[in-house]
């Protein structure tokens, strides 16, 4: 839990004082679009490996 909490803590240190406010907000959303895409293929992959599907 330790290792969740020093890397939100890195993210929100990441947008302090950055300018202008809506770059921001976009980056915030990229980021959150790249987490969901990067969850989906490693769900893509576990479900491969574990029905038997081959590669």
């Amino acid at each position: 839990m330790g290792t969740l909490l020093h890397l939100k803590s890195l993210y929100l240190e990441a947008f302090d004082d950055c300018k202008p406010e809506f770059v921001v907000i976009l980056l915030k959303i990229y980021s959150m679009f790249c987490v969901i895409l990067l969850s989906m293929a490693i769900y893509a992959f576990m479900y491969r490996a574990f029905t038997g599907f081959e590669f």
